[in-house]
């Protein structure tokens, strides 16, 4: 087992989320543990209490870490688009792209749970941040709209966005020829926009 001192805190920090994420690239967060990742990372367990104050919090930073790398792909992606409309199908697209490239780490996000505990305002910051961009995206679509009816319309289709990538990731389509879920999140969108 190493000691305390053979890495520092942020040392210590970075060793345990890329373990977590190297993990996660072929397993589910349901086999993961505190005892396991500290055993993979040569570690006690209690040494990572120390370091993230619990198992709860550690997974709330690897939640943090996938949040981190989809918002700046996001960010990519609507600033090379040309308009606000473009921006809005390819932000949908790279939320798409991105769970299907890391299901399980895309699925933990959603899946964590703070078990009563109020979620930290720097987790807070990272879910503003995705939902802003949406909300950004509409308001220069439609200028005239209130910011109550931006904000149900960045939610509806976030949540269409996020149900179709949700079955495309766990391929729970039902139907006997392939579906792509690309095609459904232009067709919920340009749908959605022409009404709105």
């Amino acid at each position: 087992m190493a000691r305390r001192n053979d890495h520092t805190r942020e040392e210590l920090v970075a060793l345990t989320l890329n373990t977590v994420k190297e993990f996660l690239a072929t397993n589910s967060h349901h086999d993961l543990s505190l005892r396991k990742i500290a055993n993979m990372i040569g570690y006690v367990p209690s040494t990572l209490v120390n370091v993230f104050g619990n198992y709860n919090l550690l997974l709330l930073h690897a939640v943090a870490q996938t949040l981190d790398e989809l918002t700046q792909e996001a960010n990519q992606v609507v600033t090379n688009s040309k308009n606000a409309e473009t921006a809005l199908y390819e932000l949908a697209y790279c939320y798409h792209d991105f769970a299907q490239r890391h299901p399980n780490r895309w699925q933990l996000i959603f899946e964590h749970n703070m078990n009563g505990e109020p979620l930290p305002e720097w987790q807070s910051a990272r879910i503003d941040s995705m939902t802003g961009m949406l909300e950004h995206l509409l308001k220069a679509l439609a200028p005239n709209r209130s910011e109550a009816e931006v904000l149900q319309a960045s939610r509806v289709l976030w949540s269409g966005v996020h149900g179709i990538t949700l079955l495309s990731v766990d391929d729970k389509f039902f139907a006997a020829e392939p579906i792509d879920g690309k095609e459904l999140i232009e067709n919920l969108l340009s749908n959605y926009l022409t009404n709105w």
